[in-house]
């Protein structure tokens, strides 16, 4: 069964997470800022036990993305390297995927079109 989290404000953040073959795929929808930053930590990273080592975030359905947000996947790929795993960004809209090139965190973090593509990269 999925693990469904909603931000304080309806339609700011939502994370459904669940396992496919061994990896967290992470499915978020709405928008990622400096309000939701802790909230996407914890979608992404959990909240108890182990940082989960293989890590997909399906970002399909999230609208917008600033700085506060690539720093939490930016911190989340590092705790997920530093126990040999990593984390892969999955169907990134056209003006995230742009955030995202812009700074170059798609040269540290791989993006892919389709979370298949993600789970298989």
């Amino acid at each position: 069964m999925p693990h469904t989290e909603q931000a304080d404000r309806p339609d700011r953040l939502t994370a459904e997470d669940h396992v496919v073959e061994g990896v967290r795929v992470v499915t978020l929808r709405g928008e990622i800022d400096h309000d939701v930053q802790d909230k996407l930590s914890k979608a992404l990273l959990g909240e108890e036990g182990p940082v989960p080592t293989r890590i997909v975030a399906d970002l399909s359905g999230v609208t917008f993305m600033d700085s506060s947000g690539l720093n939490v996947f930016v911190a989340a790929s590092q705790q997920a390297r530093d126990a040999d795993g990593w984390v892969r960004i999955a169907g990134a809209q056209p003006s995230v995927l742009r955030v995202l090139q812009m700074t170059g965190v798609d040269s540290v973090i791989p993006c892919r079109p389709t979370t298949e593509q993600a789970l298989t990269a």
